[in-house]
C-alpha cells in the first residue's frame, strides 16, 4: 500500500515547474506538471506520488495526517522511521 505524507510547499520555481516541499523536515523537489497552472502556492499542503504533486489538501487535514504519522513513527526504530519519511513518495507501481 502507498501512503503519502502531506508536504508543505516552501518554494516554487516557475522556470523549472517544480515545488520545493517540506515533508516532516525533509526538503525535496516535486514536479508540478500534473497540477493546473498557479494551482499550488507557497504555504499550501500537497500530496506527492513518484516525485509529482498530485493534489492539494487543506491545512487541517494535512496537520491531522501528520499527527497520525508521528504516532506511527514513534513505534518504529530509527532506521525504519528515516526510510519511511525519505521514501514516502516513491511507491512502486503494482500490477493488478
Amino acid at each position: 500500500m502507498c501512503l503519502s505524507i502531506p508536504s508543505k510547499v516552501v518554494a516554487i520555481d516557475t522556470e523549472r515547474n517544480i515545488a520545493k516541499v517540506d515533508t516532516m523536515g525533509v526538503i525535496r523537489e516535486a514536479g508540478l506538471e500534473l497540477m493546473e497552472e498557479d494551482a499550488v502556492k507557497i504555504g499550501d499542503y500537497v500530496l506527492l506520488h513518484i516525485g509529482f504533486v498530485m493534489n492539494k489538501i487543506s491545512e487541517e487535514d494535512a496537520l491531522a495526517s501528520i499527527d497520525t504519522y508521528k504516532e506511527i513513527l514513534e513505534i518504529m526504530d530509527k532506521e525504519e522511521r528515516e526510510r519511511t519519511i525519505l521514501e514516502d513518495d516513491n511507491c512502486p507501481n503494482r500490477g493488478a
